[in-house]
């Protein structure tokens, strides 16, 4: 094995556990924030946790300007409109609250706010140069792990196509993980950000990039959520799974931070650009497919990912082994009732060609995995998602 040099950056404080949400105006007041732009998604007044979120700034008072027009697949121009009205507003902190949309924007508005121009200005890797309003996620998905990422993913109104700002400065200052938040997850909503976290996690850890410390965080995000995804799905009021999916879920995105991701988030690109699919069912449709394509590039990761997931390899060659990981991941999606394919998601046969264009644009992610795919290959994976399991 070749010993890889590595570089890690992790600035983000994080604040877990069942009630730490009340610590929220503590952190906003660490960070010298006086008036915060607070971000939320409309899913998270519907289910009744705006309050939660609002209620510790309104006892420390703490004023606050609420900007709930998220959409599941943001546009450029949102995160544009939130900066256009936190600056007005004289806003000097930024809380991003709910799914990893609401944290997106929040974070693109943090940048805009300081850096100036458009969202568009910063599609790509290192064009933001100065730091953003500091920045706070409360994730109340176990999902996205976009509360320790420097990533901001949009879709361009323009091209209708999805790209992302990455930058460190896109760093959250801080994180406040409450897995209380979570209980009133639907068990769709469950099951579609639970195996994106799963995507994370697994991609991280048989990325090119993957190194000796976002292993241990890929691995053991992959344990958490394999064990626990079905008892959180089959009982949202198991706080004791909640708690170990938002931190597999955290870790995932530790892992994902640190070493990037592959072929089912490029490929899932076009999902949400094209045909407006929320972004953690688009990986959670794919993943199964694209490991099975992948497998063979990296067949003792997959053999450790089997294992991981708790199927039975004592005696197996690894290529056996590595087999079992995508047997246990697409058990998994049936489990918590994902698409078996993409035709339930109205995806036409016709559309692959286009979509693996646009995918194979995606370089990063295309260049994390570990097998390299042909513009055809890509076509046959869609065509595989399509048809289904066998």
């Amino acid at each position: 094995m070749i010993e890889k040099k590595f570089t890690v950056t992790q600035p983000t404080k994080i604040v877990f556990g069942n009630g730490v949400i009340h610590d929220l105006a503590g952190v906003v007041r660490d960070l010298g924030g006086s008036k915060v732009f607070l971000v939320v998604d409309p899913g998270l007044a519907a289910a009744g946790l705006a309050d939660h979120i609002t209620a510790p700034l309104e006892a420390a008072g703490i004023p606050f300007v609420l900007f709930d027009r998220v959409d599941p697949e943001p546009g450029l121009k949102l995160a544009d409109s939130g900066c256009g009205i936190a600056k007005a507003e004289g806003c000097d902190c930024v809380v991003g609250a709910g799914g990893g949309s609401a944290m997106d924007i929040a974070k693109a508005v943090s940048i805009l706010v300081t850096n100036g121009g458009k969202a568009a200005d910063y599609l790509g890797l290192g064009k933001i140069k100065k730091p953003g309003l500091p920045k706070i996620m409360v994730p109340t998905t176990a999902g996205t792990g976009s509360e320790v990422s420097f990533t901001a993913v949009f879709i361009n109104e323009e091209t209708r196509s999805k790209g992302g700002m990455n930058g460190d400065p896109l760093y959250p200052e801080a994180a406040v993980l409450d897995p209380e938040l979570t209980l009133t997850m639907p068990p769709h909503v469950t099951a579609a950000t639970g195996i994106d976290a799963l995507t994370h996690a697994i991609e991280s850890f048989v990325s090119v990039q993957a190194n000796g410390m976002s292993e241990v965080y890929s691995l053991e995000a992959i344990n958490l959520i394999a064990e626990n995804l079905p008892l959180a799905y089959a009982d949202g009021r198991n706080l004791e799974a909640r708690y170990h999916m938002l931190l597999g879920s955290l870790l995932a995105g530790k892992g994902l931070a640190l070493a990037g991701v592959g072929l089912v988030h490029a490929m899932a690109y076009p999902l949400g650009g094209m045909f407006g699919i929320p972004h953690g069912l688009a990986n959670a449709v794919l993943l199964p497919y694209v490991m099975d394509y992948t497998l063979i590039g990296a067949p003792e990761r997959f053999s450790v990912i089997a294992d991981a997931m708790g199927m039975r390899i004592e005696k197996l060659t690894t290529r056996e082994a590595a087999s079992l990981a995508v047997e246990a991941v697409y058990a998994l999606n049936r489990e918590v009732g994902i698409p078996p394919n993409l035709a339930e998601l109205g995806i036409r046969e016709e559309s692959l060609p286009e979509m693996a264009d646009v995918a194979l644009t995606v370089t990063r992610p295309v260049e994390n995995n570990p097998r390299q795919p042909t513009r055809d290959e890509v076509i046959r994976v869609y065509q595989e998602a399509m048809r289904g399991w066998e």
